[in-house]
C-alpha cells in the first residue's frame, strides 16, 4: 500500500478555532514524569477543531447528529482539485478547473494557509456548486478552510444546500503540497452521541 498523505492539521493549544469557540487544551491527570505509572490526560475543545466533519444538526433543526450519520461518505474514491479564486469569494461551478469524476471532491484554495492563525477572508463554496455536484452524484465535499460558507454568512447557504442533497462535508483540511488528482479518502468522524460535528484524522491514499 502507498504511504498515506495526512491532510489534517496538528491539534494543539496553538490551533486556530472559530472566534469565540473553545480552543484546544489538554489536562494531565497522571504523568510518568511525576512518578505516576502512566500518562493519563483529558482534552477540552470544540468538536469543530482542526479537520472535522459537520453533522446536519449543526445547521438544521432536527438534523442528524454525527453519531447517526452514515460513514460511507467519508471513505472511498476522491478527486482533489486546485481552485484559483480571490479571497472571500464563493467557488462557483465555472471555477472548477477539471471534471468531477469521483463521488468525493476536495477543493484546494490556499486561502487559509496557517492553521494556527485565523483569517476571516478565506474562500468558500457556493450553493450553486453544491447543487451542481449533487446532480452529479457527489456525496462529500471538502475544503481547506474553516467553513464551506463565508465567515460573515449567518444564513449558511452552502450548508443548507448540503442538507438538500444529503451531502457530507469536511472543513479545515490541509491540502498544501497535495497534487490535484485521484485518491482514496479516509476521514471517519468519531461516534460522539448527539454531537454537531467531530474531528477527523483525514488522509489520502494515492491511486
Amino acid at each position: 500500500m502507498s504511504e498515506l498523505i495526512d491532510i489534517s492539521p496538528v491539534i494543539s493549544p496553538r490551533t486556530a478555532v472559530w472566534p469565540g469557540d473553545r480552543a484546544f487544551s489538554r489536562e494531565m491527570a497522571l504523568a510518568l514524569g511525576n512518578g505516576d505509572n502512566i500518562d493519563l490526560s483529558a482534552i477540552h475543545t470544540t468538536v469543530h477543531v482542526g479537520a472535522h466533519a459537520d453533522a446536519p444538526s449543526h445547521y438544521a433543526p432536527g438534523g442528524k447528529p454525527i453519531d447517526q450519520v452514515p460513514l460511507k461518505a467519508y471513505y472511498g474514491s476522491c478527486r482533489v482539485l486546485e481552485v484559483t479564486i480571490p479571497r472571500d469569494h464563493r467557488i462557483m461551478p465555472r471555477h472548477l478547473p477539471d471534471e468531477v469524476d469521483a463521488p468525493r471532491l476536495l477543493l484546494k484554495t490556499g486561502t487559509f494557509p496557517d492553521s494556527e492563525r485565523f483569517n476571516t477572508d478565506f474562500a468558500s463554496i457556493s450553493p450553486e456548486l453544491v447543487d451542481f455536484l449533487g446532480e452529479r452524484g457527489v456525496v462529500l465535499i471538502g475544503i481547506d478552510t474553516p467553513s464551506v460558507d463565508p465567515f460573515a454568512d449567518e444564513e449558511l447557504l452552502a450548508h443548507r444546500a448540503l442538507l438538500r442533497h444529503s451531502m457530507a462535508n469536511l472543513e479545515g483540511l490541509v491540502l498544501t503540497g497535495v497534487i490535484a488528482g485521484r485518491y482514496t479518502l479516509i476521514a471517519l468522524p468519531l461516534r460522539i452521541e448527539g454531537a454537531d460535528a467531530s474531528p477527523v484524522r483525514a488522509a489520502l491514499a494515492p491511486r
